[in-house]
């Protein structure tokens, strides 16, 4: 008859298996590991991973607080707006939005440079004949127009849903 055979396994040191291929790990990683070892000792003395275990231990309760507060009306309306706010900023060419923002740095960049004094009629009557002027005039008035538009449609009551 067959005789079994013996399997002796010698037991297993994970310590001193990482141990070894941490001595087996090329010369280049040294400097590595030891900025690794560096960092996880300063984030360890400033108590960081104290308080990631406390986030994680307290994370259900975490959970709740922000899904009551993104519940909210006041929320839901924000993050509304946002969206909103970001398909505005996305309709309108860079190159549009960029000399807006050279000319509100233009006109308010330097407090000091602002008039304390108000322009006379005269200077700003004179001031329409400026091109650029009436420019920026007329496209005041076509936003505001636009706008009114909006505010009139969505305030209709006779509009169909």
């Amino acid at each position: 008859m067959a005789q079994p055979i013996t399997l002796k396994i010698s037991p297993r040191d994970p310590k001193q298996e990482l141990l070894t291929r941490l001595e087996q790990a090329p010369e280049e990683y040294a400097a590595a590991l030891l900025d690794s070892y560096e960092l996880l000792q300063e984030l360890h003395e400033k108590g960081v991973f104290t308080m990631v275990r406390g986030v994680l231990g307290a994370s259900h309760k975490l959970v709740e607080t922000a899904s009551a507060a993104g519940n909210s009306a006041e929320a839901i309306r924000a993050m509304r707006n946002a969206m909103i706010l970001t398909k505005m900023l996305a309709s309108i060419d860079p190159e549009v939005l960029q000399g807006t923002a050279d000319a509100v740095s233009k006109t308010f960049g330097d407090a000091r440079a602002v008039a304390y004094e108000p322009p006379s009629l005269f200077s700003l009557f004179s001031g329409f004949l400026s091109r650029d002027l009436r420019r920026g005039v007329a496209l005041l008035n076509t936003l505001l127009k636009n706008l009114a538009y909006q505010l009139k449609v969505r305030t209709d009551p006779h509009r169909n849903h």
